[in-house]
C-alpha cells in the first residue's frame, strides 16, 4: 500500500462561509434540533430549486420514507423503482410493507427507461393492481426524463417521487432537479456535491404535504402543553448546527457544479481516446452536475477490467468504486419482479466511479490518469 495521502472518491469541500453560519448558530444558542438556521436552509433551498415548500431532515432516506408515508403507501401495495440506484432509494418502500418492482435503465441516460415503465404499469393495471407510486433516481447527478415518465404516470393517476439525492445543482429542461414530481428527496451526505455532514430534505409544490411531513419528522407531537401523540412519528428533523453548514454550502454550489463538470471533461480529454474507454453520456434535455465521473471499461478492448483498475488505484491509496449494483441483483431483494435488466447489469459490469473531489490537485489527477493508463493492455 502506498504511503501517499489518500485520494477519496468524493470528499467534502468547504466553501469558506460555513463557519460563519455555524458561529451564528452557536451565538444564538440554538444548538439543539430546530432553530433559525433550519428555517433559513429550507428557504435558501426553496429559492435555489424553485420548489416552494421544503422540510430539512436527517437524511435523504428519511425524506423518501416520509414521502411514502404521505402518499399512503401500505402493506400489499406495489411501488415501481429504478434498479440502478443506492439501496436508500428503495428501502423506504419496504418500511411501509409494500412490494418494490424494479425497472431497468435506458442507454441514453442510464436512468429509468420510460418504455419499460409503461410496460410494467400496463401489466399491473391489467391485473387490477395499479402501482401506488413510482420512485425514480437521478443517477450520478443526471436528471431522469421526468416529462416522459409523467406522460405515462399521469394517464394512470400514479404519483412520481423523485430521488434527487445525487442531483443537487443539476437541471432538467431549464428547471432544477426534482421539479416535476409529486415530491422530491435530496441528500446532503458527506460524499454529495454539497454536504451538511449528514442530512436530507423533502420538497414539493404541495404545501400541505410538506407541512404534515415536517410534523411527522418531529415525532407527530400534537399541539398541547404536555406530550400528546395520536399518530406514530419519527425523529427525522435536521439540527440547527447541521443546517448552518448547509447554508454555507449552498452558496458554494455553483462553483462545485462548475468544478465537477470541468473535472469530468478533464478525464474525458485524458482517457477518452483509449480503446475500450467511454464515459457516462449527458442527456440532451438537461445539465448534469457530474457528481461522480463514471467510466465504462470494455475489458477486451482496453486489456484490463474495471476491478483490475480499481485494485491498482487502491494499492496506491486512491479510492474508486464500482457502479451501483442493481437492486434486483441484491440478495435482500431476491425474488422481486424486474422489467428488463440487461442495461443496468452491463453498466454494473463495466462501470467504475473515478475520484471526483472538487479540491483535487493537478498532481493528484495526473497520478490517477497515469495509473489507469498503466493498466491498459499492449494494444491499448
Amino acid at each position: 500500500m502506498s504511503t501517499q495521502n489518500r485520494i477519496y472518491l468524493s470528499p467534502p469541500h468547504m466553501g469558506g462561509q460555513e463557519l460563519a453560519f455555524v458561529h451564528e448558530a452557536f451565538e444564538s444558542n440554538f444548538i439543539a434540533p430546530l432553530g433559525p438556521m433550519v428555517t433559513g436552509f429550507e428557504n435558501d433551498f426553496a429559492a435555489l430549486s424553485g420548489i416552494p415548500h421544503c422540510a430539512a431532515l436527517a437524511s435523504g432516506t428519511a425524506a423518501l420514507h416520509l414521502a411514502m408515508r404521505q402518499l399512503g403507501i401500505t402493506a400489499g401495495d406495489v411501488v415501481l423503482a429504478s434498479s440502478l440506484t443506492f439501496i436508500g432509494s428503495v428501502s423506504p418502500i419496504t418500511f411501509m410493507g409494500a412490494e418494490p418492482v424494479f425497472i431497468d435503465s435506458d442507454h441514453a441516460t442510464w436512468n429509468m427507461d420510460p418504455n419499460l415503465l409503461e410496460d410494467a404499469i400496463k401489466d399491473y393495471c391489467g391485473k387490477g393492481k395499479t402501482p401506488a407510486a413510482v420512485v425514480v433516481t437521478d443517477l450520478y447527478g443526471q436528471c431522469a426524463d421526468y416529462d416522459a415518465l409523467r406522460s405515462v404516470l399521469d394517464r394512470n393517476g400514479i404519483p412520481l417521487v423523485i430521488d434527487a439525492a445525487e442531483s443537487v445543482g443539476a437541471f432538467y429542461k431549464g428547471r432544477h432537479a426534482g421539479n416535476g414530481g409529486t415530491c422530491a428527496a435530496f441528500s446532503f451526505n458527506g460524499n454529495k456535491i454539497i454536504t451538511t455532514s449528514g442530512g436530507g430534505l423533502l420538497a414539493s409544490e404541495d404545501e400541505a404535504l410538506i407541512t404534515r411531513a415536517r410534523w411527522l419528522s418531529q415525532q407527530a407531537r400534537e399541539a398541547a402543553p404536555h406530550y400528546e401523540h395520536k399518530e406514530i412519528g419519527y425523529n427525522y428533523r435536521m439540527s440547527n448546527v447541521v443546517a448552518a453548514i448547509g447554508r454555507g454550502q449552498l452558496i458554494a454550489l455553483p462553483d462545485r457544479v462548475r468544478q465537477k463538470r470541468a473535472l469530468f471533461d478533464k478525464y474525458v480529454a485524458a482517457l477518452g481516446d483509449l480503446p475500450g474507454i467511454s464515459f457516462m453520456p449527458e442527456a440532451e434535455y438537461g445539465t448534469s452536475n457530474r457528481w461522480l465521473t463514471v467510466m465504462l471499461v470494455d475489458e477486451k478492448q482496453f486489456g484490463a477490467s474495471p476491478e483490475t483498475i480499481r485494485l491498482a488505484l487502491e494499492r496506491e491509496n486512491i479510492e474508486s468504486r464500482p457502479v451501483w449494483k442493481p437492486m434486483h441483483l441484491q440478495p435482500v431483494f431476491e425474488g422481486c419482479t424486474m422489467y428488463g435488466g440487461s442495461v443496468c447489469e452491463s453498466l454494473f459490469d463495466k462501470g467504475l466511479c473515478l475520484p471526483s473531489g472538487t479540491a483535487m490537485t493537478d498532481a493528484d489527477f495526473d497520478r490517477i490518469v497515469a495509473l489507469i493508463k498503466n493498466c491498459a493492455g499492449e494494444h491499448a
